[in-house]
């Protein structure tokens, strides 16, 4: 059995799936066996003729206690929110937590100095579902400080902190209203964020949300910070999805410049924080604005930028994270065989991504990873060259050679110098471009599979046409 077809997209990369580590990836939850053990549920549920169980998407009431039925299930949460506040879902909630925690465990970054023992995560407008931590907590033993502004939200994020007495030492509900204004940290990120040319998205006279600066107290650090922004500019906009009701207040849901807005000013914050916290992260509700912000984070002098997308049933999200901690080695270890080329194409490319602009995207790449390139715009091609620290990292730790170190150092002195590898970039037909690479340095093929496979995902997800 060949097992189950991949589903791809028109430029060739795949459909992405649930996190494999999520609970809800194997199997959907069962509405029919959760209506049995659960009666508050039962009424939410109706059978087709085929003995099929759903519930009604559109109708509050049903999402809500599907989220409470979940969380209570299988996580062992107990938890509820008032009528109209945003009702999360717990399968991509949970998609969410598990790639901070690929994050996490990477060793792309170093851990900061104050970054021992037990994870230490910041929820940046937690919401009165308080999802997040909690999952994080319940999931994997994390500890949180959850931010927000609202009476409504504070009130009911502690409620169901305190309906958890297992979790409750691990989380604390934070005012981000209670910040001292102006204050120092404030004017530092103001000028660094004029410094690094962050074009404010938002008139200036419009009241900034707070995220971080002020909220997060002096001295404190954290592993990561993540948010599920307000994605749109007005109430009006949120409400044209018919397809679905999660509920969601204005100040769940609407911020002025929606979350374009929104992320640029936590971008604009991680600036003045960046030694507190090892990732900064955002959910995002649009491609376009995806791009728009990895270029922000890139402007704001971040060392690391990854995406990802998210399954979200017919919605599209995406995940954005950025660190300012150099990385620990520009080498992955790499499993993948021993090859001096390697080759992808780019398919139903839009016309401003053309080959130009894949070049200038790669070129910044490799600049991301600490490497050295010099670019031809003539042959559309991009020379790397790895320093001599960064090919005895390569040669001694990753896994381009196995043996002694005698053997290493042998092989140390017989490393060709200058050039590492080349990139080149052909125009195929309108639409489709050829991403060639070669190693000139044998020594580092392994490096070179590594780096390879990293940029095929990342022009992917910069050049990718929305299905």
């Amino acid at each position: 059995m060949g097992g189950e077809r991949k589903r791809r997209r028109r430029d060739g990369s795949e459909v992405p799936t649930m996190h494999p580590r999520n609970r809800y990836a194997a199997s959907a939850p069962d509405f029919a066996a959760l209506a049995e053990l659960y009666p508050s549920f039962r009424p939410f549920v109706t059978v087709s003729d085929r003995g099929r169980a759903s519930i009604d998407f559109t109708d509050f009431s049903a999402t809500r206690e599907l989220t409470r039925v979940l969380l209570l299930h299988d996580h062992g949460v107990n938890w509820w929110i008032p009528d109209g506040q945003l009702c999360p879902t717990v399968p991509n909630r949970s998609n969410y937590i598990h790639w901070i925690e690929d994050l996490l465990s990477s060793d792309l970054i170093p851990q900061i100095s104050s970054s021992v023992g037990r994870v230490r995560g910041f929820d940046i407008g937690t919401g009165a579902n308080c999802i997040y931590p909690l999952l994080g907590a319940s999931l994997l033993g994390w500890s949180f400080v959850g931010s927000d502004v609202t009476n409504v939200a504070l009130e009911w994020a502690k409620k169901n902190v305190e309906s958890n007495p297992h979790l409750a030492e691990l989380i604390e509900i934070r005012n981000a209203n209670a910040v001292p204004f102006p204050s120092e940290s404030e004017s530092v990120v103001s000028e660094v964020a004029k410094e690094n040319i962050l074009e404010p998205a938002v008139d200036v006279a419009m009241p900034k949300p707070h995220t971080l600066v002020g909220v997060v107290k002096e001295g404190e650090s954290f592993d990561f910070c993540m948010c599920n922004p307000p994605f749109f500019e007005s109430i009006e906009e949120a409400g044209l999805n018919p397809k679905t009701s999660c509920g969601g207040t204005a100040e769940e849901m609407v911020c002025p410049g929606g979350e374009l807005a929104f992320v640029t000013r936590i971008i604009e914050d991680s600036v003045s924080l960046k030694n507190s916290f090892r990732w900064f992260t955002s959910m995002i509700g649009r491609l376009a604005n995806l791009k728009l912000l990895v270029s922000k984070a890139r402007e704001a002098g971040a060392l690391v930028v990854k995406t990802t997308e998210f399954v979200q049933g017919q919605t599209a999200r995406w995940g954005l994270a950025w660190s300012f901690i150099a990385p620990r080695k520009v080498i992955l270890r790499s499993s993948a065989p021993a090859k001096n080329h390697h080759s992808f194409m780019l398919q139903g490319l839009r016309r401003e991504h053309g080959a130009f602009q894949v070049l200038k995207s790669t070129e910044a790449f490799f600049l991301a990873s600490n490497l050295s390139c010099k670019t031809d715009s003539l042959s559309f091609s991009v020379n790397v060259t790895m320093s001599d620290e960064q090919i005895e990292a390569a040669i001694l730790h990753g896994d381009d050679y196995a043996g002694s170190v005698e053997d290493s150092s042998a092989k140390l002195q017989s490393v060709v110098k200058g050039i590492s590898f080349s990139i080149t970039v052909f125009e195929q037909s309108p639409g489709t471009l050829l991403i060639k690479g070669s190693l000139l340095n044998k020594a580092l093929s392994g490096t070179f599979s590594s780096l390879f496979s990293q940029l095929e995902d990342t022009l992917r997800m910069e050049c990718l046409s929305k299905a």
